[in-house]
């Protein structure tokens, strides 16, 4: 696990790390979120892809042309609240070297080429999450985000709710709590 982040004023650098949401953001869209950092640098800002929030959709619902006929069975997740009008592809492969590994924005033909690879995942995404320069490192210090490191099972989870919750469990005693409490205790 890397360092807390929260206990330092000290630039940190985070890409490929996951941040999982403290359940007090309830806003919706980070609501139990694993969000995949794509791209983290204490200058330049953040960005990064919700794994875990299906639409409910797939890319045949969404995507009529017959180009996208070999993707149409893909589960279409919401990536964030940025640029949510477009739809892009990303594919997600193991490294045992280098860890998780990622292509973002990649083409339909590039994800249908991806997609018939062994060990390789395609996610379509609507949208993105981004952080600016210094807002990431604010909501760490705030604690609104636990970081862990991508594990080789990460890409065998069902990529859903249950992410955040199974993730959670992991990190500690105390995240265990966390992620068994009930999402609004005032109804406990």
């Amino acid at each position: 696990m890397p360092a807390d982040p929260s206990k330092s004023n000290t630039p940190i650098q985070l890409k490929g790390q996951l941040l999982l949401a403290d359940p007090s953001l309830r806003d919706g869209m980070f609501d139990r979120s694993v969000v995949l950092l794509t791209d983290h640098s204490h200058d330049q800002g953040a960005v990064g892809l919700i794994l875990n929030h299906p639409i409910g959709k797939t890319v045949g619902d969404l995507l009529k042309d017959d180009r996208f006929d070999s993707l149409k069975h893909l589960a279409v997740h919401e990536g964030g609240p940025v640029s949510r009008e477009q739809l892009t592809f990303t594919s997600f492969w193991w490294s045992d070297k280098l860890g998780l590994r990622w292509a973002t924005r990649i083409s339909a033909d590039k994800a249908a080429e991806h997609a018939r690879k062994p060990g390789r995942i395609v996610r379509p995404f609507v949208g993105y999450s981004g952080w600016t320069a210094g807002q990431l490192e604010s909501e760490l210090r705030r604690r609104s985000w636990f970081t862990a490191t991508a594990k080789p099972d990460l890409l065998g989870h069902a990529h859903d709710r249950m992410l955040w919750t199974d993730l959670m469990r992991a990190i500690s005693p105390l995240h265990r709590i966390l992620a068994e409490a009930p999402e609004d205790p005032n109804l406990n």
